[in-house]
């Protein structure tokens, strides 16, 4: 199906140069995206001394691995990958769970409120994180959470479920009832319906969802700067700040531990890619 509509595009677009400026465009588009990681990868290959060179080699002259090293022995790089690691799955397992069970509901039930639900979800989305800093620290604080790591799931899992919500909902909607109904007749229960049937062909969307939740989790700073102060408990984003000193950075062990971080996020995808593919509830219903 895709050579037959790749086909029929350069069928339709058969003039040479309109071809090759498509090209030309993608791949110009892609060394705008992979340059900044090129040029961390060289920054961490760098020597001290040529730390600032202007030279646009991917691999410098005398390249070295000791920047690498130096982000396993120097810093607390594993102590950071490991609190980051353990928040931002934590966060993503509390994510899918209410953001499934919700979104089911939202997409099968009919209850009162059910409309204005979903607005307020949406009008949430609408509100920059740093509004709630205040009240959040506050809150925290007043529960004893304050500086505790696993306290980060409740501002992360705020912020993400809603989207999510929206998001399972809608594939939710794409799901024939008639799947469901015929799972009830067979003598199923609604949660194993549920957990059988409707999660299993929801694979796509709980992808994005999940990747969507980690990423958000992985990546913030600005909570975890505010509610945060022990060092032991500090993630990867609070981490690599400390590496920024009032008159020297270390920007070849700084470059080095920001590539050794993308790692598990680059694997996290590469294993949920395959999900990311939408229909596969079609043909699940014979007509």
């Amino acid at each position: 199906m895709r050579g037959f509509l790749r086909d029929n595009y350069f069928e339709r677009n058969d003039s040479t140069p309109k071809i090759i400026l498509i090209y030309l465009a993608l791949i110009v588009m892609t060394l705008i995206a992979i340059y900044p990681i090129l040029n961390i990868l060289a920054a961490a290959l760098r020597p001290d001394n040529q730390m600032f060179s202007t030279s646009l080699a991917i691999i410098p002259k005398d390249a070295s691995w000791a920047n690498f090293k130096a982000a396993f022995t120097q810093i607390q790089l594993m102590r950071w990958v490991y609190n980051s690691a353990f928040i931002s799955l934590l966060t993503t397992v509390v994510t899918l769970f209410f953001a499934t069970t919700a979104g089911y509901a939202f997409s099968r039930y009919r209850f009162l409120g059910r409309s204005g639900g979903m607005i307020v979800l949406l009008v949430t989305q609408m509100f920059p994180a740093t509004m709630i800093l205040l009240p959040l620290n506050i809150l925290l604080t007043n529960l004893d959470l304050s500086d505790k790591l696993w306290a980060l799931v409740i501002p992360y899992v705020s912020t993400v479920v809603p989207f999510s919500i929206w998001l399972l909902k809608g594939y939710f909607d794409t799901i024939p009832v008639s799947i469901e109904e015929s799972a009830y007749v067979d003598g199923c229960s609604t949660f194993r319906t549920f957990y059988t049937i409707v999660l299993p062909l929801s694979k796509p969307a709980l992808a994005v969802a999940s990747i969507f939740a980690f990423m958000g989790a992985w990546s913030e700073y600005i909570v975890v700067r505010v509610l945060i102060h022990n060092e032991s408990l500090y993630t990867l984003p609070l981490g690599l700040v400390t590496l920024q000193g009032q008159y020297n950075t270390q920007w070849g062990v700084y470059s080095a531990a920001a590539l050794i971080t993308v790692i598990p996020v680059m694997v996290i995808f590469v294993i949920l890619s395959r999900y990311l593919v939408s229909g596969l509830t079609l043909g699940s219903v014979k007509g």
